[in-house]
């Protein structure tokens, strides 16, 4: 049995993309430094890639106390030996008490080779993460369809893991003044193991905006019934330089696309003003957005949940109330 006394320091991976810091990387950095102060540990990120040093005091600022810089050509383009690799000679020698990684492609897909890798449990998909009597890190998530949440343990296995969410944690204001360690590590990867290639990168033309950055969001659930009245809250959207989002029911019924899905089985998001129209309130999708700045609410039946959590609540038909709204602000 493992000696867990030896194993210490909250590890977050610092997911980059053609050599842009992700803001799921700083959210995990913040809530990193919290859990740390409460059990007084450090805070060590691992920054992977090729020609990023350059950019590794940034992670200082967002709540590192110490960095370690993996540079390598094989690590130009995420795919999942190399970085494994990389990461797991980082555990057999360092030891770190938990390690935190985005709940995105990459995170999913890393996560889960690593932790069978080195023996440990992984808590995927988590909206929450506390510490514990014995400092043990309490990782939370939806289960059962999303209709209980659960909160999950690693008592007996090193490094704790977690994939967290995009949008549930909040990072830190950069602080230039904060000081830390940077290392470069060289890993001694095996190449015979490298049994997938990136031949070229194909990207989708979209000038849609990720919904877990708007600052404002219109939002669709059942109320509005069927395309017309999705046709008319996308009009809305774009007189008020919002961009649009949906429910789960909506997504699977065809009127949205998954990337447009607000819920534990969606995105989370906050932003600065929230509409939600037609949509009842169900657990799974306030879980989601009941972070919202400021939230209005449009709903027929007057005891839809989803007033419990609105700032502002109209009882009417949501379609009705988004053609007078649109008409109202483009009113010359």
């Amino acid at each position: 049995m493992m000696n867990i006394e030896e194993y210490k320091g909250i590890y977050v991976f610092i997911e980059q993309r053609e050599g842009v810091i992700q803001g799921v990387a700083l959210e995990l950095l913040g809530q990193a430094r919290r859990l740390a102060d409460q059990i007084n540990d450090k805070v060590v990120a691992l920054f992977l890639g090729n020609n990023i040093s350059d950019k590794a005091q940034s992670l200082i600022a967002a709540g590192a106390d110490k960095v370690i810089c993996i540079e390598a050509p094989e690590l130009e383009q995420y795919t999942t030996e190399p970085y494994t690799q990389a990461i797991c000679q980082v555990i057999d020698e360092m030891k770190p008490d938990a390690i935190l990684i985005g709940a995105t492609t990459i995170g999913r897909d890393l996560g889960p080779r690593i932790s069978a890798r080195v023996k440990t449990g992984l808590t995927a998909d988590c909206t929450k993460i506390e510490t514990g009597e014995n400092n043990e890190l309490l990782m939370t998530r939806p289960a059962f369809g999303g209709n209980l949440m659960a909160t999950i343990i690693c008592p007996e296995h090193r490094p704790q893991m977690a994939t967290v969410r995009p949008g549930v944690m909040v990072a830190l204001e950069a602080d230039s003044n904060r000081t830390g360690e940077i290392v470069n590590y060289k890993v001694n990867f095996n190449p015979a193991k490298f049994k997938v290639k990136i031949l070229e990168n194909v990207k989708e033309d979209s000038n849609k905006v990720d919904i877990t950055d708007a600052r404002i969001l219109v939002s669709g659930g059942r109320g509005l019934g069927n395309a017309e009245g999705f046709e008319l809250m996308t009009e809305l959207a774009t007189t008020m330089g919002a961009e649009v989002s949906a429910s789960r029911a909506m997504v699977d019924a065809g009127f949205m696309g998954h990337d447009r899905q607000v819920g534990q089985t969606g995105k989370t998001v906050r932003p600065d003003l929230y509409f939600a129209f037609g949509i009842s309130g169900a657990i799974q999708h306030v879980a989601g957005m009941e972070d919202s700045e400021f939230i209005v609410a449009v709903n027929k039946d007057k005891n839809a949940p989803i007033f419990q959590v609105s700032d502002l609540g109209i009882v009417g038909d949501a379609k009705q109330i988004i053609k007078k709204l649109n008409e109202r602000l483009t009113k010359k």
